[in-house]
């Protein structure tokens, strides 16, 4: 279904053209492209949407949206009708995605454009050749995709309108729920309930210290007994073997040699750029979102002009043009060599249910290095753009090729087994190398040139308990992995709905994991029993489904509005009727810290600037300090635990806990989890995006680095910058009290953003 056919869009020659996007930047991008016969502006997003105050949506009449002018943008309306009036044609180039397309169609009805003259124009890319073959080439609106857009916005509105108010009336003012956010907090909440109910199993390495005869060494571990697997229990399986290998000879029983070939990963979706990004720069998938939107819409380079360095960043699709893959294979030739190429292009197939409407993210002029356009480019933007061109750049490149060995070594039966794997050609890894969500992989080791049959001597057997460790807590990288493949939500909506999560408290950051708040658990129950298709993963993902199929044009939007709200409006009632008159508490989050005045566990409240301690027993006692984070690590003057803390001008940075009272150590670095190799002491790194080198800080360790040679920035952390961070204001809880209640102060709706 389309509305207009764009035929009209080229004909007048005499008049100037208007072109109408989004943002500035984008307009400034595309204007250099165009030339004088166009004109093009910014409509700065939404025009025109449902009204904040009420539910804005006719149920009872096909669920007819009532779309009304943003307020405050009146101006803006006004002078984009003069601006039409007075020109030739209108071309709405808004970006090309349900969300870009509904804006079109908004400016559409807004601006008065009669159906046969509407020009609607998108570019995957905003490079001269592809605005100007663009231009020429206009279409007409595609209502599937505005239907689509509608369905899932007049859906969001509905969860949020009709259950916020219950929300607000049984736990607390100011909470929402909304159709992926409840079901992403639901996801952190489950698996906080796993990590409660897992039970650790006890398991024991043994490894052997052997020596060949021309005395190479290497460490096997205990792999099982005549060739077949088999863990340790208990310390008693341990012994059993330890007394039958301890005084028997040792031999070579096999050596396995492998080719092992690792293929490049695919080019970014915009779920594996926002894991990416997290990962290896430490972003945050709102603020990876917002670095890649001034990447796409364009930043002045040096002799090249406004360019546009990166596709269109909301997608799922993995296809990439044949231009782009012959850029790709001319530029690895000759930077790298015909060897490091992959012989052809590399094509990847998209997952099944992917909308597959864009290109996959990829740099728009391959030959533009990030090297090349550096100076041009904020931090941000040159560590995403250098992300995003050396993952494209190595999908096209050979497969890395390395050379596996496997030694089973063998006495009494029991084989110990040693693995080393050596890189025998680089391939892609030359450039790129992907991240990793866990980083406890053990390192391996060389190990001597070992044939079957030989001698070993064992020089020495060493034994460790262990335990089954419960699933980790999501991460934000990891919880979008999740929702991708449980299919909650679509690309545009992964980062707005961890930040909502977060605004609204039901979760919290600790380092990089995310947990659940007893605000969040106690939500998420309720939702649970009374709402359970709303927070059921297969059922959101179908709702997606269904979505999808709007943008097909083979379902339509209203009647998935109908099927979803018969049960669900059956539930609401049900839900209002069992909870006549209960009121649910959230219970306090109980901190470890002590109050300082009457001696009572501090709880954690929230405030207009963020969480906060306060002593429970207020208003007896009225006692608040800052919320703190324990570090990994010890003091390293008095063994007590680190704490993440804030100075009054918002720094971070790190503590003994008794700062203050008993210990006197600051600093600015960080904390990490690994201990000096040589003195044990914690070790710290430089504060700061990105891979940062852990040092030694102990000044009678052999492993000491002098603070000139410990990089990054250096904020003295002497005198004046302790009685900075010491000087800082606590609230007090008449002042924690106001910002309690501004804080209660959100959005009614609950609305989720889409796309």
């Amino acid at each position: 279904m389309t509305e207009g056919n764009g035929e009209n869009c080229l004909m007048a020659k005499t008049k100037t053209n208007l072109v109408i996007v989004e943002s500035p930047a984008k307009a400034k991008t595309i204007g250099k492209y165009l030339g004088s016969g166009y004109r093009v502006t910014a409509s700065m997003g939404h025009l025109r949407d449902l009204p904040k105050s009420v539910l804005g949506v006719d149920i009872e009449h096909g669920f007819a949206p009532d779309y009304r002018p943003v307020k405050g943008r009146e101006s803006t309306i006004d002078e984009l009708k003069k601006e039409a009036k007075r020109s030739a044609a209108v071309f709405l180039a808004t970006d090309p995605d349900r969300e870009g397309e509904a804006i079109s169609w908004h400016l559409k009805e807004l601006l008065g454009i009669p159906d046969g003259a509407v020009c609607r124009v998108t570019f995957n890319e905003i490079t001269r050749n592809v605005v100007q073959q663009s231009i020429q080439n206009p279409r007409a609106i595609d209502m599937n995709l505005v239907d689509a857009q509608q369905a899932r916005r007049v859906l969001d509105r509905i969860v949020g309108y009709k259950l916020s108010p219950l929300l607000w009336k049984k736990i607390r003012r100011g909470l929402s729920a909304g159709r992926v956010q409840s079901v992403a907090a639901r996801m952190v909440v489950d698996r906080e309930n796993e990590i409660r109910e897992f039970t650790p199993e006890e398991y024991w390495y043994l490894d052997a210290l052997l020596s060949a005869e021309d005395g190479g060494t290497f460490t096997a571990r205990y792999y099982g007994t005549d060739g077949k697997k088999r863990e340790l229990k208990s310390e008693q399986d341990v012994m059993a073997i330890r007394a039958a290998v301890e005084n028997a000879p040792f031999s070579v029983r096999d050596v396995k040699t492998k080719e092992n070939r690792r293929t490049p990963p695919p080019p970014f979706i915009t779920s594996t750029l926002q894991q990416e990004a997290s990962r290896k720069l430490g972003m945050t998938p709102k603020r990876t979102m917002a670095v890649a939107q001034q990447l796409y819409e364009g930043v002045d380079i040096p002799d090249e002009g406004t360019v546009g360095l990166i596709t269109y960043m909301r997608t799922d699709s993995l296809r990439l043009s044949d231009v782009a893959l012959a850029d790709a294979a001319k530029f690895i030739k000759e930077r790298y060599g015909d060897s490091l190429y992959a012989g052809k292009p590399r094509r990847y197939k998209a997952k099944s249910g992917a909308q597959d409407a864009h290109e996959a993210i990829r740099p728009s002029n391959v030959f533009l290095t990030p090297e090349a356009v550096r100076s041009a480019l904020n931090s941000d933007q040159y560590r995403l753009y250098r992300l995003v061109w050396s993952r494209f750049v190595a999908c096209q490149m050979a497969a890395a090729v390395y050379d596996g060995v496997t030694v089973d070594a063998e006495a009494s039966g029991h084989v110990f087994r040693a693995t080393h794997s050596v890189l025998r050609f680089p391939g892609y890894t030359a450039v790129y190398e992907e991240g990793k969500d866990d980083d406890g992989e053990e390192k391996e080791h060389p190990l001597p040139e070992l044939a079957a049959g030989a001698p070993l001597t064992l020089q020495k057997l060493s034994q460790e308990q262990k335990f089954t460790q419960p699933p980790a807590r999501y991460t934000e990288a990891t919880l979008i992995r999740e929702m991708e493949e449980t299919g909650v939500g679509r690309p545009s909506t992964y980062a707005p709905t961890i930040s909502t999560i977060l605004d609204r408290e039901y979760v919290v950051k600790e380092g990089k994991y995310l947990r659940p708040t007893p605000l969040g658990e106690v939500v998420t129950g309720l939702m649970t029993e009374r709402f359970s298709d709303i927070v059921d993963l297969k059922f959101t993902a179908r709702m997606e489904d269904s979505l999808d199929d709007v943008e097909k044009g083979e379902k339509v939007w209203t009647d998935v509005l109908t099927e979803f709200y018969d049960g669900f409006a059956e539930e609401l009632k049900e839900a209002e009727t069992a909870l006549e008159g209960e009121r649910i508490r959230v219970p306090d989050e109980v901190s470890d810290e002590v109050c300082d005045v009457c001696g009572r566990q501090l709880v954690v409240k929230s405030g207009r600037f963020g969480r906060f301690l306060a002593c429970p027993g207020y208003p007896e006692c009225s006692f608040t300090k800052p919320l703190v984070v324990e570090m990994p690590g010890k003091c390293p003057k008095c063994g007590s635990r680190l704490l993440k803390r804030t100075s009054k001008k918002g720094y971070p940075y790190y503590a003994c806990e008794h700062l203050s009272r008993t210990c006197d150590f600051l600093t600015w670095d960080v904390p990490v989890k690994d201990n000096c190799p040589v003195c044990g002491h914690t070790m710290f790194k430089k504060s700061g995006r990105g891979f940062k080198k852990p040092f030694c800080i102990n000044e009678e360790c052999e492993n000491f680095v002098p603070e000139e040679k410990r990089g990054g920035y250096n904020r003295k952390a002497g005198s004046a910058g302790q009685k900075a961070v010491e000087s800082r204001k606590t609230p007090s809880r008449k002042t924690a009290g106001r910002r309690g209640g501004a804080a209660g102060k959100t959005k009614k709706s609950g609305d989720e953003s889409e796309g």
